[in-house]
């Protein structure tokens, strides 16, 4: 699927199609996993009552964030390997979407903490911080990017941060075994199975499916605006150099 996707005209064909239709499922997915958690899932008096809701955001955005993370470090390994254009336009695609559903993440995750743990945020938590660290790595992958001179410089330096930042990922998702954490241990994905009740566990996965759905139109999007925008350049060019 990469290599065929690796035409930036295949890719514009099959995205054409692919954009509406993530965002038409993704939407219908996320919506009705929203209207489970927050009129049919009850409430949890052990994980701070009614708040139990945040999960539903929570949690997906938190496996998201990785995952976004991972498809940065990925895209940047492919362009710095075989460089291919469309890599490093996946990899600017994917940041700022990393960036945003990682400070969702954070932000959930506090307002959930609140009330269960009775603190916003705790700075010798090893989870909270390897997340915090991950927001500073898209950031930083964003500002040293529009920090180089030229887009072949920008895509180098970009690359090399966002495949050494990748091994943060494991110690996010590790974090809870190795140190102390106010989090709990795994809970969906565990050898043993599922911890958690089916009532919470399908809205959350449909709510994951989701989400990731419409992540994926969003990524979509902006590498399809790159490429118009490309395209607009070079014909641009090819206009003066005719002029």
């Amino acid at each position: 699927m990469w290599s065929i996707l690796a035409n930036p005209h295949r890719f514009m064909a099959f995205s054409r199609y692919a954009v509406p239709v993530c965002y038409a499922i993704g939407t219908a997915l996320f919506g009705w996993a929203m209207y489970q958690a927050l009129w049919v899932v009850p409430s949890d008096a052990y994980q701070g009552g009614d708040i139990i809701r945040a999960m539903f955001i929570h949690v997906p955005s938190a496996w998201l964030c990785m995952g976004l993370y991972l498809g940065l470090a990925g895209s940047s390994f492919v362009w710095f390997i075989w460089r291919h254009e469309l890599a490093d336009i996946a990899a600017r695609a994917i940041a700022p979407i990393g960036a945003g559903y990682t400070a969702l993440c954070l932000a959930t995750g506090s307002i959930w903490g609140k009330p269960t743990w009775g603190t916003w945020w705790l700075w010798d938590d090893a989870r909270m911080m390897s997340v915090l660290v991950l927001f500073f790595l898209f950031l930083g992958y964003m500002a040293l990017r529009a920090a180089m001179e030229t887009r072949q410089k920008a895509a180098r330096a970009g690359a090399i941060l966002a495949m050494v930042g990748a091994v943060n990922v494991p110690l996010i998702k590790f974090s809870v075994d190795i140190w102390s954490s106010l989090h709990q241990g795994p809970s969906v994905i565990r050898a043993e199975g599922p911890a958690m009740a089916a009532v919470y566990l399908n809205p959350l996965l449909i709510s994951f499916l989701g989400q990731g759905l419409i992540v994926a139109a969003m990524v979509f999007t902006l590498m399809r605006a790159e490429v118009f925008g490309q395209q607009a350049d070079a014909l641009m060019a090819r206009r003066l150099s005719e002029g």
